[in-house]
Order: structure tokens, then C-alpha cells, then sequence
């Protein structure tokens, strides 16, 4: 008997054993992001060390790319799968359903009246004197789109009771459809949800199987244009991401990785896969987002808070401001129809996305963009991309069409013998015969041409870095720039010299930074609901109760993921406007107002603000108070930083690169890998290889290593 017991024990001993070394062990975490040449793998050690790698994209299914290329770099490494502790991805998925129209068949019930808010909009159009411009089409069609008896007055009051056999009409008509996704919307139910809460009930019951968005559950808050596209996207996106996460989630377990899988949200956080799947419309902007985070942990790190972010990658490039150490978001936001952008000028373009999003400009310039010459005989560059598939012409995958890449391969600035550390062999030759056909065109040798190309990709990219800094009441030359991607670091300098920027910046593995960056961003839930009140009237014990519901409602967020409650942080944001003004501006708070003082001192914060963006105030006008916004967050302050490898790849002999015409023409340019420049300042002209991306001194700048492995480059306004 004795005997038995201490066999059971020691079994049991050996169990838990077992488990604690595998938990010992589990502490790899990896991050995938997709761009639309590249796929980039990460994986962070617990010392925060980073192995890396990056593989070409595969466009018929960007779940095999990950999958592969994760696989692989584990095996070369020797990490079994089970060792990773989580998975961050930041994902296309969800900007490509909607810019490609490729979303579910969606159906929209809302209240009798109200059918076509999406059509009527809000009148507004991006091309002010073009009387034949065409709105997108609505994501639901007008035969999809379904009214019911009810309504709410702006007080939250049952002005007419929900009529439920319209409801369970609208569910057999959408079964008859075969609708895959339904949104519901009724009017004022930001103020009383319960006819909202009620329909959502119905629907499920008689149609299980279709993906369900509640605008209750989306974004409570006034605006019926912009709440109702909001959740119709919401809608339109669930099924298609849904199944890409099910399916990614399928490959990683079929590769012996099981670890949990988070998503990257367009606001700067990350959310479990599961979330993701049920509000995707926090996923559009997911890519992008994960390059901010980043780069505001490693200005932080190196004692900058104002920066400008410039992340050039295959098909675009994307600017941010950070400001005063905190990334910039926005609400004002629309996608589809071919854009994606924040302006609260340029409006009608897209679909009204009005969720918490990092405010990132974007154009269609990138590596892969292509050179064209319009009808006038002027230089073009984009926004059309070569992609992955067939490339550049120097990747010899069958490109002959001149791009970005072709025109820096031409002037020296890129390693005309390969990419990504030997992975990807190019053929200059190809490159300078595809750019010899735009030379000859506009009358210039190659290299004029080259040069061109590069002059004109700039002055697309400047448009993005204004739209996010001068557009914003926000001075450039101000700021420092921050460049990353595969393509960003060849084109920052020349940037910073046109913008008046003095500094730049570029992180360890900067082809590799938005993966990087996934690994810096923590779990968050960002929350609105509507507070409609003037600043002089507010009733303080009401504000107070609606933030108490907003964080019980953060607190049920957090209970369906392992989370401890110390690790918890909240931030408060108070949208305001003066009385009579269509938009708001948001505010910090400090903490939840206890006295009506603290509400009162929002309106001066609100002032500041507004001097700041538009350059005036109107000291004698109310103010109001719109909403409520809190971010809810998990840190965990004992995580190792993350450190990127800052050692580059073989570094070939030094060669010739063109600046401009004159001296500056044919420049023998040292080479060197970025581990060289430790405890040195070196001058330009330069050029720094990494595994994964390059980096170009120009002439008369000076760059040396920080102790964050961060390139640090005084951009010379001379010449």
C-alpha cells in the first residue's frame, strides 16, 4: 500500500514537473505580418533577443506564407512548436474584403424610415466640383436592407413598441436571400438598447448560422450614418474573417503550434483571435497600426517624443505623428472605394469606419510601385504595384514594367546582387533595361531618369507625412522622422532634407518593424458611449455612473482572457465640441470628474486643443460634451524589450551611387553593415545594409548607432 501511494505521488510529482517545464519553456513569442510583397516572422526570446525572417507573400492564401515561413524559422533555430507562449498577427484580411468587395452578403434591419441612410450619407463628396461623381455602392443592397416598427426618442423613451412580427418577416425574407451576415441598427439605441437588444434575440433564434452585429455592441454613440456603416461593416467583414482566423488557427495546429493567436486592432492594441472574429471592423487597419506601436516604444527608448512615423513597404507607404510621446488616433475614418484615410476635409469617398483607429495616412507609393508617363509626356509613379507577383523587373519572376526598386537598384542605393540576406537573387541588368525605356521617353540617360523616379515616389510620400503633421496644424520640422520597411530607410533622408526635418531615425531590422512591433503591443479594449450634455450642465453623478458601466463592461472583456487584475490600466478621453459645430475633438481625463471643477477644466483642455488643430478659439461659445472614451489595457512592466538583430548581412564592396547631377553624380559610397557604426560617427555618403532592408546617407549627413541599435542620421539641409 505504501508502496502504491508513493508510486501515485511521484506520478503526480512528475506530472507537474513536466508541466513546469514546459511552461519554463514556453516563452518564444512570435509575430506575423503580412505586406503585399513580404511576409515578416518574428521571434522574440525571453531575453527579448529577436530571430528573424522574412519570405515572399502568397496571395492565394496568406495563412501558407505564415504557416511556412514560421515552421521553417523554428526548425532552423531548433524551437518545437510548443515552446511559443503566444502568436501576433497583423493581418490584410480584413482592408482587402472591403477594398475588393469580397465581404458577405450582408442584410441591414433598422428602424421604419431610416432605410436608406446609407445611401443619403452625409451629402458630402471627395472631388467638390465633379457633378457626376459616384458614391460607392451601399455594402447592403437596398433589397437587403429591412425596416421595422419601433422607435426611440433622443432621451432613450419607447416612442412606439417594437413590432417583432416585422422582425421575423425580415428573417425569412433573409433566409430566402441567403444572407450570410446581418447588422442591426435602430434609431437612438445608444441611448435605450433593449428594441436593439430584442431584435438580435429574434434573429438568432431564426437564423443561428449567420454572423450578427448589434450596433449596441459596436459603437454605441450618436450618429446614425456613421454608426450604421460602421456596424454594416462589422457585419460584411465577420464571415470572411472568421473563416481566415479558423483557417490559420487549423495550419498552425496541423504545424504542432497551438499557442494562443491575438490579432492586431487598427487603435495601437491587440485582441484574441476569437474577438477579432466577432468585431472585425477593429482589424481594418491592423497592419499598419503595429509600425506605430513600435516605433513610439524605441523613440520613448531613445528620448524623443515627437516624431513622425514613414513606413515604406512593397505597395504603399504610411505616415503617423506621435506627439509628445502618445500615438495620434482618430475616429474620422473612412475605407473602400479604393481609399482608406483619415481628413476632416475630404469625406464621401469610402465607408464611414468610426472606430478608434491610429491616424495613418496612406498613398500608393512603394518599392513595387510602378513608372508610367501620362498623355501629357509627365513622370508618373503608382499608385499601381507590381506586388509580389510578378515583382519588380530586377526580381526576374517575370516584371518588365519599371518600378521604385528598379530606379534605386539603377542608382546604386540598393544591393544590386540580392535581398533579405542571399533569399531573393536580383538581376540589374533587367533594371536598368527597364528604366532605359522611361529615360528614353523623357529625353534623360538612365541614371536623370532614375533619379526622377526617385524625386517623384518622394513628393507622393510628403503628401502622406503632411496630411498627418502640416494638415493638423502641426509642424514638421518639429518632429523627427521615424523610417521603417523594406523600402523606407532608402528615402527617408531625401524626405527629412525636403520637409526641413533635421533627424531620422531608423530602428534595428527595419524591414522587419511592423512585426516587430506587434511583439511591443498590449492587450487593450477601447470602449465609447454617448454623454450628450453642455459643460456647464452636467450632472457629475451621471458621468460618473456611465464610466462605472463602461468599465464593468471592460472588466467582462477582460474575464474571458487569462488576465490579472493588477496588470489592468484605464485611460479616460472626453469628446468635445463648442455647441453648434458638426465635430469634437478629444481630450485626456486624468481620472473619472468627482466635482463639476473637474468637468469645467475639460473645456480648457478642449480650447487648447482647438487652438492647436485650427489655430483659434472662441472663448464666449459653450462647449458640449459628446462622448466618453476609455481604453482599457493590459501591461505587463516585467517583459523583456524587445531587441532586433542589428548585425546586417554580407556586406559586398563599396560602389557607386548617383545623388544628383554635378559632384554629386557617381559617388563612390561606402558599405557598410550596421554593427560597424558602434561608438562612431560617420559622414555620408553611405550606405548601411541590414538582413532585411537598406538605409542611405546622402552626402553631407552624418549617422551613428544609439544604444537601442537605432541609426541616428543629422540630415544635412545643404544641397
Amino acid at each position: 500500500m505504501p508502496r502504491t501511494d508513493c508510486q501515485g505521488i511521484l506520478s503526480e510529482l512528475g506530472g507537474a514537473l513536466s508541466d513546469m517545464a514546459l511552461a519554463r519553456r514556453s516563452e518564444y513569442r512570435v509575430s506575423a505580418d503580412i505586406g503585399g510583397t513580404f511576409t515578416d516572422i518574428v521571434v522574440a526570446g525571453p531575453d527579448g533577443q529577436c530571430l528573424t525572417k522574412k519570405v515572399l507573400s502568397s496571395p492565394d492564401d496568406y495563412s501558407r506564407s505564415i504557416v511556412d515561413g514560421l515552421a521553417s524559422l523554428l526548425s532552423d533555430h531548433g524551437i518545437a512548436g510548443v515552446s511559443v507562449q503566444e502568436i501576433i498577427h497583423g493581418t490584410t484580411v480584413a482592408t482587402n474584403a472591403i477594398l475588393e468587395s469580397k465581404g458577405a452578403k450582408t442584410a441591414l434591419i433598422t428602424t421604419a424610415g431610416f432605410r436608406d441612410v446609407l445611401e443619403l450619407r452625409r451629402l458630402r463628396v471627395p472631388q467638390l466640383y465633379n457633378l457626376a461623381y459616384k458614391p460607392p455602392a451601399p455594402i447592403a443592397e437596398r433589397h437587403l436592407r429591412f425596416e421595422v416598427t419601433e422607435r426611440m426618442t433622443a432621451a432613450g423613451c419607447v416612442l412606439t413598441p417594437l413590432a417583432e412580427e416585422d422582425v421575423i418577416h425580415a428573417a425569412k425574407r433573409m433566409k430566402e436571400e441567403g444572407v450570410q451576415s446581418v447588422a442591426v441598427c435602430l434609431l437612438h439605441s445608444y441611448r435605450n438598447p433593449a428594441h436593439e437588444l430584442r431584435v438580435g434575440e429574434i434573429v438568432r433564434e431564426l437564423l443561428p448560422d449567420v454572423h450578427l452585429s448589434l450596433s449596441v455592441e459596436v459603437l454605441p454613440e450618436i450618429r446614425e450614418y456613421e454608426r450604421t456603416s460602421t456596424t454594416v461593416i462589422n457585419a460584411y467583414l465577420g464571415p470572411t474573417v472568421r473563416k481566415y482566423l479558423d483557417s490559420l488557427e487549423l495550419h498552425l495546429h496541423h504545424a504542432g503550434i497551438d499557442a494562443p493567436l491575438r490579432i492586431m486592432q487598427s487603435n495601437g492594441g491587440v485582441m484574441p483571435a476569437r474577438a477579432a472574429g466577432d468585431k472585425p471592423a477593429h482589424i481594418v487597419e491592423s497592419g499598419p497600426a503595429a509600425g506605430v506601436i513600435g516605433a513610439q516604444v524605441i523613440a520613448r527608448r531613445s528620448g524623443l517624443g515627437n516624431v513622425i512615423t514613414f513606413d515604406m513597404g512593397g505597395t504603399t507607404a504610411k505616415a503617423s505623428i506621435i506627439e509628445d510621446g502618445q500615438v495620434t488616433r482618430t475616429t474620422e475614418y473612412e475605407v473602400g472605394a479604393g481609399i482608406s484615410l483619415s481628413s476632416k476635409l475630404v469625406k464621401g469617398g469610402g465607408y464611414a469606419l468610426n472606430l478608434p483607429v491610429l491616424d495613418i495616412a496612406e498613398v500608393g507609393a512603394g518599392g513595387g510601385s510602378l513608372v508610367w508617363i501620362d498623355r501629357a509626356g509627365a513622370l508618373k509613379v503608382g499608385p499601381q504595384s507590381a506586388g509580389a507577383v510578378p515583382g519588380p523587373a530586377c526580381y526576374g519572376r517575370g516584371g518588365v514594367d519599371p518600378t521604385v526598386t528598379d530606379a534605386n537598384v539603377v542608382l546604386g542605393y540598393v544591393n544590386p546582387s540580392e535581398l533579405a540576406g542571399g533569399t531573393l537573387k536580383l538581376q540589374p541588368d533587367r533594371a536598368f533595361d527597364a528604366i532605359e525605356g522611361v529615360a528614353n521617353s523623357l529625353g534623360l540617360d538612365v541614371y536623370e531618369a532614375a533619379r526622377g523616379i526617385h524625386q517623384v515616389v518622394n513628393a507622393n510620400m510628403i503628401r502622406a507625412i503632411k496630411a498627418v503633421s502640416t494638415y493638423r496644424g502641426r509642424d514638421p520640422r518639429d518632429f523627427a522622422l521615424f523610417a521603417f520597411g523594406g523600402s523606407g530607410p532608402v528615402h527617408a533622408c531625401g524626405i527629412a532634407h525636403d520637409l526641413g526635418i533635421r533627424k531620422v531615425l531608423v530602428p534595428a531590422a527595419p524591414g522587419l518593424f511592423s512585426a516587430v512591433g506587434l511583439l511591443e503591443a498590449q492587450i487593450e479594449n477601447h470602449l465609447v458611449q454617448t454623454f450628450f450634455t453642455r459643460l456647464a450642465d452636467a450632472d457629475v453623478t451621471a458621468l460618473r455612473e456611465v464610466c462605472r458601466e463602461m468599465e464593468a463592461r471592460a472588466d467582462q472583456l477582460f474575464s474571458e482572457q487569462p488576465s490579472d487584475p493588477k496588470e489592468r490600466r484605464s485611460s479616460w478621453m472626453a469628446d468635445l465640441r463648442y455647441v453648434g459645430q458638426a465635430y469634437e475633438l478629444s481630450v485626456p481625463m486624468e481620472a473619472i470628474p468627482t466635482t463639476h471643477a473637474d468637468v469645467l477644466a475639460l473645456g480648457e483642455l478642449f480650447e487648447e486643443e482647438h487652438q492647436k488643430t485650427y489655430g483659434h478659439r472662441a472663448r464666449t461659445e459653450p462647449i458640449e460634451f459628446v462622448n466618453i472614451r476609455l481604453v482599457a489595457r493590459l501591461e505587463r512592466p516585467d517583459r523583456e524589450p524587445i531587441r532586433a538583430n542589428t548585425v546586417g548581412g554580407a556586406v559586398v564592396a563599396d560602389r557607386r551611387a548617383y545623388f544628383g547631377g554635378g559632384d554629386r553624380g557617381g559617388l563612390l559610397t561606402p558599405v557598410v553593415s550596421r554593427s560597424q557604426l558602434t561608438g562612431r560617427v560617420l559622414a555620408g555618403p553611405m550606405i548601411i545594409e541590414d538582413y532585411d532592408a537598406t538605409t542611405v546617407v546622402p552626402p553631407g549627413s552624418h549617422v551613428a548607432l544609439d544604444n537601442t541599435g537605432t541609426l541616428i542620421i543629422d540630415v544635412t539641409q545643404e544641397g
